[in-house]
């Protein structure tokens, strides 16, 4: 890059070991970049930015990992919709010993628009940012399927991932063990409830036994393996109401 123009976007070949990768290049000076901001692939960059540590021009480094988006990155529980695209910033200044990267501040009211065209809406879509400092940040999608961004890094699209076909049969295996959990709880209770009203029943009968017997002295019989009260047999004897007899 050290006879590239300023402002001109350039692609760079890449070895064919990397085929379906795509890197683009744009030197901007960082004048430009603070009064104009720069619109280039993918990405809208507003005005009233400046690099970190500062220098007068800037590479801004457009990148696209296609399908090698899942062996560069990776997100717990989400599958990509998107190719992870990539913005990076380098200081190009010729007084720089060093080709290094550098940030970028957004010092206005406005993100850096990151353009997703072929993704279609999808429930439970989020945008999700790496940045350049290791971290992982998750955002809503935007209008016309756009992510917003404070800073360089690289983005992309994500949905909740499916569960696998081995969750699916974890998931079966303790519903299964859950319900026959359930069965055997209700049995349990129901055995405990018949239980508890034959206490109950056997308490309320000797308490009636124990009234009864002290209210009268009845003599018991045995009914089978029921005890029950009993008179003695004693009637009244029959008597004529006359005495006479022819």
């Amino acid at each position: 890059m050290s006879r590239s123009h300023t402002g001109k976007l350039y692609d760079i070949s890449l070895p064919s070991n990397y085929s379906g990768m795509e890197v683009s290049i744009l030197r901007i000076r960082t004048r430009s970049l603070w009064m104009k901001g720069a619109n280039f692939s993918f990405f809208d960059i507003p005005s009233r930015i400046l690099p970190w540590p500062f220098s007068r021009r800037v590479d801004l480094v457009y990148q696209n990992l296609g399908n090698w988006s899942s062996l560069y990155y990776n997100v717990s529980n989400y599958t990509f919709v998107a190719p992870v695209i990539g913005l990076l910033a380098y200081n190009s200044s010729t007084s720089s010993p060093h080709y290094e990267q550098i940030e970028l501040n957004l010092l206005g009211d406005n993100p850096i628009v990151v353009r997703f065209p072929n993704v279609s809406l999808s429930v439970g879509m989020k945008c999700v940012m790496f940045s350049t400092n290791g971290t992982v940040e998750f955002s809503n999608v935007t209008g016309m399927n756009s992510c917003m961004a404070h800073g360089n890094g690289h983005f992309s699209v994500v949905i909740p991932s499916l569960p696998s076909n081995k969750m699916k049969e974890r998931i079966w295996k303790w519903w299964a063990i859950g319900f026959a959990g359930g069965i055997v709880g209700l049995i349990l209770l129901l055995v405990f409830v018949i239980m508890s009203y034959k206490l109950i029943k056997g308490k309320i009968i000797k308490k009636m036994e124990r009234q009864s017997e002290r209210s009268e002295g009845l003599d018991t019989i045995w009914i089978g393996r029921s005890r029950m009260p009993s008179a003695s047999g004693i009637r009244t004897q029959p008597e004529l109401e006359s005495s006479y007899v022819p």
